[in-house]
């Protein structure tokens, strides 16, 4: 089961500062670095795709989890002197990551999962070989974890002398020419549209939510897709659905996309947005006006419908159907049928009302951790006691009761 424990150890990679012995023009944290990484391994995952290339996104999702989980075991050893003690301790490198999966034994709940976690610590670490059919899913993930490293870097370079990062930004063009044959990762290097439809969903990492009050830890929108997304999927496992592949895949990258409009429309916060009765379907009607205009001439043709469908009605459950022109037609379905007659990647079915759920959940903690921290403000209490008695008790939603985990969560 999705507990507390679980929940709020994901919640401290918002608190995880990177590149902290540098000097930085904004904050740079562990949870945008993670979301951004996803985006770019979407996009270098569609190319290989495009390519004829076999993609298991499903592995893909779980090795970010994992990564983001050690990241933040491990958040006081930078990456290069993790690799200096495998290289020339392996010994107590094992025993290094041994401890890393102790941290989380009585956290994660999920055997199955805990037990993928396991196997994924030991591949990684050298002690299992990678299977060869997941090599090209391990590269397209590593390439991306690169490819955001060196953004950030790139970020912060005009406000750091050279001498600080003139080894750092060597070392990582090595890095990165090891994935140079990825086609998507071609592009995004040599600055093509992939790196501008990046360099607009990097302004998330800007954007701050509740930006109206004083809170701790603050977060950006960018990092709260990614603690969308894995939220989403780990309610979902709770379900016990086994879930086609294309469900799992719409399901991690809806959440993750949710809130790309407001790249181009800004964070508007809910309570400006329910202004008036009518307000909430004008501000949606705009963002796709404006998505259409600003984003999609960014996205190419072979996954922008797809991202799309993705963020269009987001928080409904939903499937393509095909009509008898060639056209597909989307639909909304009930979360029985989706388990179903539609849970067959032919559908292409989401469960958007869990990204819902996911979402609120995420707003919930974000005003709840702060006010237990000491920063409160008649926004954050007033966003807490909206989202719980949004859901009733014992409401089942998707076959999720979301406010027995709200309470939880809450609970001191």
């Amino acid at each position: 089961m999705l507990n507390k424990k679980f929940i709020l150890k994901l919640f401290e990679g918002f608190s995880i500062q990177r590149w902290n012995d540098l000097v930085r023009p904004f904050e740079l944290v562990e949870m945008d670095k993670a979301a951004e990484r996803m985006i770019v391994a979407y996009i270098i995952g569609k190319y290989e795709e495009k390519a004829g290339n076999k993609i298991d996104w499903e592995w893909i999702i779980n090795a970010s989890l994992f990564e983001l989980l050690k990241k933040i075991a491990l958040c006081d050893i930078k990456s290069p002197v993790q690799q200096m003690i495998r290289r020339q301790f392996p010994q107590e490198y094992l025993k290094l990551n041994e401890w890393v999966l102790k941290q989380y034994k009585d956290i994660i709940e999920d055997e199955a999962l805990y037990s993928d976690f396991t196997l994924y610590i030991a591949r990684t670490a050298g002690n299992f070989p990678m299977p060869k059919e997941l090599e090209l899913s391990a590269r397209v993930l590593r390439a991306a974890h690169k490819f955001a490293s060196m953004r950030e870097l790139q970020m912060i370079e005009c406000v750091n002398e050279e001498e600080r990062i003139v080894k750092i930004k060597k070392d990582l063009n090595q890095e990165i020419q090891k994935y140079l044959d990825l086609r998507g990762m071609q592009l995004l290097v040599t600055r093509q549209r992939p790196f501008d439809f990046i360099m607009m969903i990097e302004q998330l990492r800007f954007q701050t939510r509740w930006n109206q009050t004083p809170r701790i830890p603050k977060t950006s929108v960018l990092g709260h897709c990614y603690f969308v997304a894995a939220l989403t999927v780990l309610l979902m496992r709770d379900t016990k659905v086994k879930m086609c592949p294309k469900r799992l895949f719409n399901d991690f990258f809806s959440a993750l996309f949710h809130d790309l409009p407001e790249a181009v429309t800004r964070d508007i916060i809910s309570p400006v947005k329910q202004a008036t009765d009518a307000l909430p379907d004008i501000v949606k009607k705009i963002e796709d006006e404006i998505v259409n205009r600003e984003l999609v001439p960014l996205m190419d043709d072979f996954y922008a419908d797809e991202i799309i469908y993705f963020t269009n009605d987001e928080f409904s459950n939903r499937i393509q159907q095909k009509q008898k022109n060639g056209n597909t037609k989307v639909q909304k379905v009930e979360w029985e049928d989706l388990n179903g007659k539609y849970n067959s990647d032919e559908f292409n079915p989401v469960d958007g009302k869990t990204v819902r759920l996911a979402d609120h959940l995420s707003a919930l903690i974000e005003a709840d951790r702060s006010i237990k921290y000491g920063i409160t403000s008649a926004h954050l209490r007033g966003g807490r006691k909206h989202t719980l008695n949004g859901y009733a008790k014992g409401l089942v939603i998707n076959g999720i009761e979301i406010r027995k985990i709200f309470d939880d969560v809450v609970s001191d």
